[in-house]
């Protein structure tokens, strides 16, 4: 079979190339695929993994859409594209007596020879096929799990603390040991290196299996950590008691977030960077002062401002969450956020997932009401610690001394982890270390204009997942983070930035609006002149 050999394969990319195959060739192809067809179909998977069961095997042709009839509706994954011919396994597999995992591994007929693992998101237990099919068509043998249940929901782990182990890092660590085996006896050799995909609750996965299971990854890509997990939990529920039920008198509405109070933080902070694009560069430069929409103060519209009470509100919000004693929760929402925010946290309701959280782990009880949510429930969440969750190491030796790479990014418009706490993660990651002896082993890069993982009015698309729009980018080190983390850990080829790209309508099929190269920290972005949406008119500096 004739392969194009390049980091990801051609088919995953714009080219121009016409290929031309002789008859002989595709009869090569066609008996190749023909021989991988017949061993995946003769592979007997369970056979290998204690306390399996089989539940799907199946050869997927290059072009199939496959549709998962039996997933939770509430993941929103009812089916998936398949842009390369792979082999298919499904597995359920018990963790103790009461908790099991469902897990996948998809295997590339053309194998690169590398192994992928992905994350989840939130507090679910949906299975991101659209990773584990972008890890596959780049040639990784690649894997994901439910984390030990299914949908959106925390209703399950209701008096299940094995569940919750799950969770917390078993299940990651469990379908990487499978998906491993797996590989080495379907593929008849064992893998080259390991890697690692997930943002948001998949960010902290990846952290968490660097602390715990050092010897997993080779490479770690963690997008918007979730880490310091349980006062992320209580950070998020503590909006609801500052911005009120949805019909209160003081609530701020939708409509006044995503407008005037949006472009208030604008006028206040976007051309800080001395650039005006509706992109706040550095947010830990905006020093915002909600005060200016008090109504009375220079304001003479009656409708768009704040009284007081809401004045206390946006302060709030904006502001470090702290116990009464000083003690830090969690740092503060990063400003040009609110125009997401709002959708769950400034909602006037429950942010969900930290409701689930104290009703179904913290406490075993599903009345518990959100609404008188404080400090008591904050320390609570925080002393149990449920599945050692917490994700906070202030060092990484295992995984630094057997050479595992690191690299975090976080959107810088981040509407549900403020990027605030990566800041602080990295610093207390660093401890007493200099940069440099940081960037030996880790690298942490703000995504300007980036929303929650992805979309944003910025340079957004840097090759983190299987969004739509990762076809459109290059398959370099240069504009795609999985492809610079290979280039570290198989080259020694470090990142210095990366380089994300900005479609017009964030649809590939309407070009590039703009690319902007993204600073390693601690420098920041700075604009030194001609247009700004050519990368050359920025420069990363301390």
């Amino acid at each position: 079979m004739i392969v194009a050999k390049s980091f990801f394969p051609v088919t995953m990319f714009r080219t121009s190339l016409v290929l031309l195959v002789s008859h002989f060739a595709l009869t090569g192809f066609a008996a190749a695929s023909s021989e991988f067809e017949k061993r995946c179909l003769a592979f007997e998977p369970e056979r290998y993994i204690k306390g399996a069961t089989r539940n799907v095997l199946q050869h997927v042709p290059a072009g199939t859409n496959l549709t998962f009839p039996d997933n939770d509706a509430t993941c929103g994954r009812a089916s998936q594209n398949v842009s390369v011919g792979l082999c298919r396994m499904a597995l359920e597999i018990k963790t103790t007596r009461t908790s099991k995992i469902s897990f996948e591994a998809w295997f590339p007929e053309d194998w690169s020879g590398r192994f992928l693992a992905t994350g989840n998101g939130g507090i679910d237990g949906c299975i991101k096929y659209e990773d584990i099919a972008y890890g596959a068509s780049n040639g990784f043998a690649s894997v994901g799990a439910n984390n030990g249940h299914n949908g959106t929901t925390g209703v399950a782990y209701l008096d299940n603390p094995e569940m919750v182990v799950d969770f917390a890092w078993r299940s990651l660590h469990l379908s990487v040991e499978t998906g491993k085996a797996l590989a080495k006896e379907f593929y008849g050799k064992y893998h080259t290196k390991s890697y690692y995909l997930g943002c948001s609750l998949g960010g902290r996965q990846g952290i968490k299996s660097a602390e715990r299971f050092p010897d997993d990854f080779d490479g770690i890509v963690a997008g918007a950590p979730g880490v310091d997990f349980n006062n992320l939990i209580s950070w998020r529920a503590h909006f609801y008691t500052i911005t009120g039920p949805i019909k209160g008198s003081d609530f701020i509405s939708k409509a006044a977030w995503q407008t005037w109070i949006h472009d208030e933080v604008l006028r206040q902070c976007d051309t800080i960077d001395k650039v005006k694009d509706g992109i706040i560069e550095d947010p830990t430069l905006c020093k915002f002062d909600p005060t200016n929409l008090l109504c009375g103060h220079n304001i003479t519209n009656t409708t768009n401002c704040l009284n007081d009470n809401q004045v206390q509100q946006v302060q709030k919000i904006f502001s470090d969450y702290r116990f009464p004693n000083g003690e830090l929760i969690y740092p503060a929402m990063q400003p040009g956020s609110e125009i997401n925010a709002v959708d769950k946290l400034y909602a006037g309701a429950p942010f969900a997932y930290s409701d689930d959280w104290f009703k179904y782990v913290v406490y075993n009880d599903p009345t518990w009401n959100a609404s008188e949510y404080g400090y008591d429930d904050a320390q609570a969440a925080q002393d149990l610690n449920p599945g050692d969750i917490r994700t906070y190491p202030s060092s990484l030796p295992g995984f630094k001394e057997s050479g595992g790479k690191l690299l975090m990014y976080h959107g810088q418009q981040d509407n549900q982890i403020t990027s605030f706490n990566t800041n602080r993660f990295y610093e207390h990651l660093r401890g007493n270390n200099t940069y440099a002896e940081m960037d030996e082993w880790t690298r942490f890069f703000r995504i300007s204009g980036m929303f929650h993982c992805s979309t944003g009015p910025g340079a957004w698309v840097l090759g983190q997942g299987g969004n739509a729009a990762q076809a459109g980018i290059p398959s370099d080190a240069q504009h795609n983070v999985l492809a610079a983390m290979v280039d570290w850990v198989e080259k020694g080829v470090a990142p210095e930035f990366i380089e994300g790209t900005k479609f017009m309508n964030d649809t590939v099929k309407s070009g590039v609006d703009f690319t902007r190269r993204h600073c390693k920290y601690p420098a920041r972005n700075t604009f030194v002149g001609g247009s700004y949406k050519k990368p050359e008119s920025w420069e990363c500096r301390a």
